[in-house]
């Protein structure tokens, strides 16, 4: 087959030899396993990968995919595939390590932001798997997301838009006290209530209610709170995630985990997805806080 011209959203030659690992090693499992290995794997994996990046950053639909990819039906199912064996998951943790570290900060964080999001939902989305966010008057899914000091992504969860964002809060505390365990501080807003406060205490974490002052109009950064809004204005780069185009939550959870993987491995090469904007950095009050917690 003739090699394909490549779209802005391809994997360039150094941020493949960052994901490469995982993926051969993910392959290797799967035949090994295999009853009947069978023949050879007819498309490349890196091939398989710019197909989903490129769902997930332009938007298209599964079945609008250029026919210069691999079949949209072998595509997506590497995508669910991937999913349920944690494969976005391991690349944004093994990623996340090491932009920390290039930033001078221990591969594991002691403190992070919590934060929701409400978003609209597309007809795909069946009626059982969404809600209304009274609040803010939205109907659809709410993705909740914990991110270090730096806003990169420790941990998702996307719920109905009705889940309140304390009982969200309450599983992903548990599961950054599980997975993170050197985590020791955390900041939330006022939606969250006093007694996942106390629940963090039990854990171990001190969690913080950092309140908007009521007499401030417009938009103002809250202080440590404005990482995890960044984060979210990050992902909006991604167009699949501007609403819910999934069926099933967890594959929501997977796009974005797929997408902080691609900002992640662009920070570490060195090619923005904006190349006319600075990359951005944490704040400084924050990286400190992260390194005499540590």
């Amino acid at each position: 087959m003739a090699e394909r011209r490549a779209y802005p959203s391809d994997l360039s030659d150094a941020r493949w030899e960052l994901v490469e690992p995982v993926l051969s090693a993910w392959r290797t499992e799967r035949r090994r396993r295999a009853l009947n290995i069978g023949r050879p794997p007819e498309h490349e994996l890196r091939e398989i990968m710019n197909a989903i990046l490129y769902v997930d950053r332009t938007g298209v639909q599964w079945r609008y995919l250029p026919h210069d990819f691999p079949p949209w039906e072998t595509v997506y199912g590497y995508f669910a595939k991937w999913q349920k064996d944690g494969v976005f998951v391991q690349l944004n943790g093994l990623l996340r390590e090491l932009v920390r570290q290039k930033e001078g900060l221990n591969a594991q964080p002691s403190a992070c932001v919590i934060d929701a999001q409400s978003v609209k939902t597309s007809a795909s989305v069946p009626a059982a798997g969404q809600g209304t966010d009274a609040a803010k008057k939205i109907v659809g899914r709410k993705r909740s997301i914990v991110t270090d000091t730096l806003g990169l992504l420790l941990a998702v969860l996307v719920t109905a838009a009705s889940v309140q964002d304390s009982d969200a809060g309450r599983i992903l505390i548990e599961q950054v006290a599980a997975e993170h365990p050197a985590v020791r501080k955390t900041w939330v807003d006022g939606g969250y209530r006093r007694h996942l406060v106390e629940h963090a205490a039990a854990l171990g974490i001190d969690m913080e209610i950092v309140q908007r002052n009521p007499r401030t109009r417009g938009f103002t950064p809250l202080p440590k709170r404005w990482t995890v809004e960044r984060t979210y204005g990050w992902l909006m780069l991604h167009r699949r995630l501007a609403r819910d185009y999934e069926t099933l939550p967890a594959r929501s959870e997977a796009m974005i985990h797929l997408a902080m993987t691609d900002l992640m491995a662009r920070r570490l090469t060195g090619v923005l997805a904006r190349p006319h904007k600075a990359t951005p950095t944490a704040d400084p009050g924050m990286k400190q806080r992260e390194k005499t917690t540590s």
